[in-house]
């Protein structure tokens, strides 16, 4: 019996030995839970910054709501990339007489102001104060619609867009500026916008203006952009009384559906 004693030792250590390794054994795996959960609690910061980062990464052109000073309305065209001003344009400031000499001093400042600050927070231009004001709230109100279209994903453009078979249909909402029409009572320039390939809103940038022309620009231009929508073209006729600031919109009208792709 007592030689026996070492062999009985020998099984239950070799036992013991077997049942330590399926212990450690089990235990291993309880540890891969808390390791996959620390990995997947990573994941949702990750994928709440993706949607912040899309944002100011379009580029278009927009038009400013034309500011009405004691010289003149002032409008602003401003052209965004990536989220930044890389160019400023007046479409409309004061002109006749003195007015001609201060927005040709002014204006090209105001532009340069504008790109540098990347806003509307622009200083004045001494001896163009009033235009000063109406070029800063234009290029507010031109931003903040560039900012509504990043937002809703429209696509804006203008007199700079690219040539036909720019394949419209698919891109949204384009709104573009046409090429001032030089006429005899003054030039004549249209914006148009475009969705789905058709024509959904007109404006008159530029009409003539002054004297008689007043009279004959508030009664023609609302015909002819009603007259612009229904045709869905350029193709419209004359108003009665205003044949030359009828060719004159409708010359503009049409380079601004050239850009457009037709």
């Amino acid at each position: 019996m007592r030689k026996s004693h070492p062999v009985r030792r020998a099984v239950l250590a070799g036992a013991a030995t077997v049942s330590g390794i399926v212990l450690l054994l089990s235990l291993k795996p309880a540890s891969d839970p808390g390791s996959a959960s620390a990995a997947g609690g990573a994941a949702p910061p990750v994928a709440a910054q993706s949607p912040q980062g899309g944002r100011g990464a379009g580029a278009g052109t927009v038009t400013g709501d034309a500011a009405r000073t004691q010289y003149g309305p002032v409008q602003v065209r401003v052209t965004v990339s990536g989220g930044k001003i890389t160019r400023a344009e007046a479409v409309q400031a004061p002109k006749g007489g003195q007015s001609d000499r201060v927005t040709a001093d002014a204006v090209p400042k105001l532009n340069q102001a504008a790109v540098a600050a990347g806003n509307a927070d622009i200083d004045a231009v001494s001896g163009a104060t009033y235009t000063s004001a109406g070029y800063a709230k234009s290029l507010q109100s031109a931003l903040d619609k560039a900012a509504a279209a990043a937002g809703s994903g429209e696509q804006e453009s203008s007199g700079s867009g690219d040539g036909p078979g720019g394949g419209d249909a698919g891109q949204g909402t384009q709104v573009l500026t046409g090429d001032a029409a030089q006429t005899q009572y003054g030039p004549v320039q249209v914006r148009v916008t475009v969705s789905g390939g058709r024509i959904t809103d007109v404006e008159a940038l530029q009409a003539p203006k002054g004297g008689r022309s007043d009279q004959v620009t508030a009664d023609a231009v609302p015909k002819l952009n009603q007259a612009a929508v229904a045709a869905g073209t350029a193709d419209i006729d004359a108003v009665s009384g205003a044949t030359y600031t009828s060719a004159g919109y409708t010359q503009s009208l049409q380079s601004a559906l050239d850009r457009a792709g037709g």
